[in-house]
């Protein structure tokens, strides 16, 4: 696919060089920069002036909508009252205030959050819990770890050992030792399937198998994103989820859900293990807990946890040793109380939830189009994958990311698959606007 960038007015690729990229074919790029200089509720506005709809709210993070005033004068508040407080053996109010409205919304019986500052520490954290849990309990002989084939958990080491996208790890092959991996759920019987698959529930009996295999005494955690996002929107059949909780309670298994993307009201309830009525033992999160204002990320546990851990160390010692510099920070604390508010304040969650019949039949509308070989959804996230290009898997994709932005729209490709994910903020006019823009660009091809 040939893509023709508009001219720069005011950028030169001299200037951009510098800036060694994440995840961006960088040489690319700089040849024909996309960049964004102003956001506004659902816009944003690239170098030339031109208006663009976020189709994925930045990185499925802005749920509550771009430039929101609201945030930017908590921090700023924050900002001049107290800067930084170093996180170890100190504390400020916003952090405990931060975790107490955090625990109002979480499923029951997960009251102690620690504080990260991104999905991918979240992740790293979540694995020392489950280290250090194990062992409080006497049970140091449980190393293994289980995730899933397609599975993304960023890109911290721990993250990337329980990576099953190839990309994530190839080039990183010293990962952690003792990680097994169940299938995903994807079934191309399944296609064009809108929310959960009737069939496919027998997949989580992988976990029973590895069980089997290794012993379930062995097996520390499970880790599985409810809705596998980054992959491509990968829902989980009727009775998955619901059947790894049964096994994990067998074996004596912390079940984590990575709730990083479905996290704070992406299927129209505080959290996924809301909407599955499935409860882990861990759940972490980042994204849409400051609307992308601020780098945040946190690790909810359930109260037998936290006490675990915590009761098995000596008097007044340190019972978990593990932290960042930017643990709790109070400006990401007063940005995430802010967007909490807004939450709560204009029912968002309630929003997304009556915009998911709409959104999905929106997105299935597209089903016609010849280059379309699958369509998933379920809330307000949504994929459309394309049939890939001849021996050039991912580069339609690519190419599609590029063509739709310059025809005036932002949707996150990963591979062959667009990612939509709106902000909940959107009205029926917007996903109008975005699923519009889609079509059009992918009946170029």
């Amino acid at each position: 696919m040939n893509v023709v960038a508009k001219p720069l007015e005011k950028f030169v690729t001299n200037s951009l060089e510098q800036h060694w990229m994440p995840f961006t074919a960088n040489r690319e790029f700089k040849d024909a920069p996309r960049l964004i200089t102003k956001s506004e509720g659902m816009y944003l506005w690239n170098q030339n002036g031109d208006r663009l709809i976020d189709g994925s709210s930045g990185l499925f993070n802005v749920a509550a909508g771009h430039g929101r005033r609201e945030i930017a004068d908590a921090v700023y508040a924050q900002m001049l009252q107290n800067d930084y407080t170093a996180p170890f053996q100190l504390g400020q109010p916003t952090s405990f205030a931060l975790a107490s409205k955090l625990t109002g919304i979480l499923p029951d019986a997960l009251n102690h959050v620690f504080f990260t500052n991104s999905g991918s520490e979240s992740i790293d954290t979540a694995l020392k819990i489950a280290m250090s849990y194990h062992r409080a309990r006497g049970d140091g002989q449980r190393i293994r770890f289980v995730s899933r084939e397609r599975a993304y958990h960023g890109v911290n080491m721990g993250g990337v050992s329980l990576a099953g996208m190839v990309k994530n790890r190839e080039t990183f092959p010293a990962v952690m030792p003792n990680v097994v991996m169940m299938r995903h759920t994807w079934d191309p019987d399944n296609c064009f399937t809108k929310g959960q698959a009737e069939r496919g529930a027998k997949l989580a009996d992988d976990l029973q198998r590895h069980c089997e295999t290794y012993g379930g005494s062995t097996i520390a955690a499970v880790f599985v994103e409810p809705v596998a996002g980054s992959t491509g929107t990968l829902v989980p059949p009727k009775g998955y989820l619901q059947r790894l909780r049964q096994i994990c309670d067998q074996h004596g298994i912390l079940l984590v859900f990575d709730e990083v993307i479905t996290g704070f009201g992406r299927l129209g309830t505080p959290f996924a293990a809301h909407a599955f009525d499935v409860v882990p033992d861990i759940i972490t999160m980042a994204k849409a807990l400051t609307n992308g204002a601020i780098p945040m990320g946190a690790v909810a546990v359930r109260d037998e946890v936290y006490e675990t851990v915590t009761e098995a160390a000596p008097e007044d010692a340190i019972e978990f040793f593990h932290g960042y510099t930017y643990s709790a920070h109070p400006a990401a604390c007063a940005a995430g109380l802010a967007t909490l508010q807004i939450y709560e304040d204009e029912g968002l969650f309630e929003r997304s939830a009556q915009m998911s019949e709409y959104f999905l039949d929106a997105m299935w509308s597209l089903k016609d189009i010849p280059v379309v070989r699958d369509l998933r959804g379920i809330g307000m996230m949504a994929a459309v994958e394309v049939f890939p290009e001849e021996g050039k898997p991912g580069t339609r994709g690519n190419g599609l990311q590029k063509s739709l932005f310059w025809n005036g729209c932002h949707v996150k490709w990963t591979g062959d698959s667009a990612i939509v994910a709106p902000s909940f903020i959107a009205v029926k006019q917007h996903i109008d606007e975005i699923v519009d823009c889609l079509r059009r660009t992918l009946e170029e091809i």
